[in-house]
């Protein structure tokens, strides 16, 4: 929850839990205890009973009170402070470095609530999801819809031109209750004879091309068999996966296409050598970096 925002509290729309204290020269019954905006927006006070708090400012219930204090004080000096803030929750989950629930504490844009999250992790993918409750309006993004249930409008923000600035109407005001998900960046893995075999994040583009993996990690190691590449991808709606041949000497010397690697893809560059020690190496490096052998060959 958190302390009050320094940006203009006085204006700030109270809602249900959030929490004040409400001081009036003359009436000892308050204290310095701080009261708990019920779920209907409603407090209790002494002299004056139930007094709607929700949807008014912290400078409208002022005078609000200031008016129903009136009929049992003269002159009556009221004074409202926020304690916590609760009624403007929002989410942000995924890749970011302090994921959770945060309060908008007034007006936030979609940059301000990243900010809240401490920022983007450094595996975030290239895309922002918003999910907003329909009753709440839709989200103002041309690629705005409404979900399979219809109860949420839900839109997507690309990372890079909102960081870069180049889109402002990206830049959004974030409504309480929406979930602001940034997902991980789908990745590729590179395995094999290669100086820096492990994973590939996907940060900008759905696919990256095998030179560019290749890239990635470094180039080849010490004894490779580039003609002997292969890419192992699942085959989709199933657990098994296929084996594309590749032959990186081909394509480095322009006689052969540049093939796409699509998310989860495998490139391995066996080792030279004896074929089934090659095969052997290669399926032990696979399974260190999956935690399962995912390709075999017979």
């Amino acid at each position: 929850m958190g302390a009050p925002s320094p940006q203009d509290p006085s204006q700030y729309v109270l809602g249900p839990d959030d929490q004040i204290k409400v001081w009036a020269l003359g009436v000892d019954e308050l204290t310095d205890k701080p009261l708990r905006l019920d779920p209907g927006g409603d407090i209790d006070l002494p002299l004056v009973g139930k007094v709607h708090a929700g949807g008014l400012t912290v400078d409208q219930l002022k005078e609000t009170l200031t008016q129903r204090f009136s009929k049992d004080l003269l002159d009556p000096k009221v004074s409202v402070q926020i304690v916590e803030f609760g009624s403007q929750p929002v989410s942000v989950m995924g890749a970011v470095n302090k994921p959770g629930i945060h309060q908008l504490n007034g007006h936030k844009t979609l940059m301000e609530v990243l900010s809240l999250a401490e920022g983007l992790r450094q595996d975030a993918g290239p895309r922002i999801n918003i999910s907003r409750k329909i009753e709440n309006g839709p989200i103002p993004l041309a690629n705005a819809k409404p979900d399979r249930t219809g109860q949420f409008s839900v839109a997507e923000v690309p990372v890079k031109e909102l960081l870069a600035g180049v889109s402002p109407a990206d830049n959004i005001l974030i409504s309480p209750h929406d979930v602001v998900t940034v997902p991980i960046a789908e990745s590729v893995f590179v395995m094999g004879s290669v100086k820096k075999p492990g994973e590939v994040a996907l940060k900008e583009n759905p696919s990256i091309s095998v030179l560019q993996a290749l890239a990635s990690a470094e180039g080849y190691g010490e004894t490779p068999a580039p003609q002997n590449a292969r890419i192992v991808r699942l085959v989709p709606g199933t657990s098994d996966r296929k084996e594309i041949p590749v032959d990186l000497t081909k394509i480095q010397n322009g006689k052969a296409e540049d093939i796409a690697m699509r998310p989860n893809d495998i490139l391995v560059v066996p080792p030279s050598g004896p074929k089934r020690a090659a095969t052997r190496a290669i399926e032990a490096a696979i399974q260190t970096a999956t935690g399962v052998v995912i390709w075999r060959r017979p």
